[in-house]
């Protein structure tokens, strides 16, 4: 069988359907690269002494893990010599990352979360990185936050990475989804699925039941008909899988369907969510729109929302159409 490395696909993509521009091709390719790097510091682990906390915050006010810094600096210094980038964006960083002055500059915009789920670190469970590329605006010379916030139908390309018993690298052009698989002889991503499909209806859910009395109505009421079951207004059984990685959720939705929440939580009620807009809601929103499933706030298209600042937090309900449907009916029924 003919083996297709993620480079050959993207040159054939730009060859054939002229719906890739070369810098652009070359971009996905540098951040493959990271991806891998970051996948062999994940690997080696305790043995790389690269486990537990690194004792600092991020911007967020989380409490750093070794691994989140290590990646967070190998996609910075990956991407930043190549010419394809005006600047960068990190989950981990307060304000976007200028590119040196010693380095040529492009015309995109590279936003990424460098390692998510990070409480699953230590406990050797899947972990991931999601990137976003958009376009920086016509004739900005020095990129500032502003021109980073644009609404999530200006992605370009989009695409994750799960570091788990295999490393996979999930990517979407915006012409349909495909998926790479790192194999480690060969030292490439080889492209294992084309065209990945979420099935509108599912008997699978991902939530964290733990914040169920936090939650608003809507979304009680919604999980409450799943629990249910057979006997209630359903009429089926739902499974509930709960990984804490929103890459390992996401994609056990792409492969098998289901519907994966973050809702708002009555903890904080300034915050209209617990995931970042521009880092997470947004790319993966985009491989799921892109692979026929559906992504709101509760209220509107994740796509639609105008950012009002980088770190921008927002409710997230993605997956299986009919069901982010009904849970999304819910929130206007309210």
């Amino acid at each position: 069988m003919r083996r297709i490395t993620l480079t050959r696909f993207l040159i054939e993509e730009q060859r054939n359907r002229n719906v890739i521009e070369t810098d652009l091709r070359l971009l996905i390719e540098v951040v493959a690269r990271a991806c891998k790097s970051i996948s062999l510091a994940v690997g080696k682990g305790a043995l790389a002494g690269v486990l537990g906390s690194a004792d600092v915050e991020n911007v967020q006010g989380e409490v750093q893990k070794k691994l989140d810094v290590i990646s967070n600096e190998i996609l910075l210094e990956a991407n930043e010599w190549g010419g394809h980038l005006a600047a960068m964006a990190s989950e981990e960083m307060e304000h976007p990352y200028a590119i040196p002055h010693r380095y040529p500059k492009g015309e995109f915009l590279l936003l990424f979360d460098p390692l998510d789920g990070s409480s699953n670190i230590d406990v050797n469970v899947s972990i991931g990185t999601i990137f976003s590329v958009l376009r920086c605006p016509e004739g900005v010379e020095q990129p500032e936050e502003k021109h980073f916030l644009q609404a999530g139908t200006e992605q370009v390309c989009a695409g994750y990475a799960v570091y788990g018993p295999t490393t996979v690298l999930v990517l979407t052009l915006g012409r349909g989804v495909h998926c790479f698989t790192l194999d480690r002889e060969l030292g490439s991503f080889v492209l294992t699925q084309r065209d990945l499909s979420i099935p509108a209806d599912t008997k699978e859910f991902s939530i964290n039941m733990s914040n169920m009395r936090h939650w608003d109505a809507p979304v009680r009421r919604y999980v409450d008909e799943l629990l249910a079951g057979k006997s209630g207004p359903r009429a089926k059984d739902f499974n509930m899988r709960w990984v804490a990685s929103m890459v390992a959720d996401v994609h056990r939705i792409l492969t098998r369907g289901g519907v994966f929440m973050y809702p708002r939580d009555a903890r904080e009620p300034s915050k209209p969510g617990k995931l970042r807009l521009m880092y997470e809601a947004n790319p993966m929103s985009f491989i799921v729109e892109q692979a026929g499933g559906m992504a709101t706030d509760g209220h509107r298209r994740i796509l639609s929302i105008g950012p009002q600042s980088l770190h921008e937090r927002v409710a997230v309900f993605l997956g299986s159409r009919h069901e982010v449907d009904r849970v999304t009916r819910y929130h206007a029924d309210a």
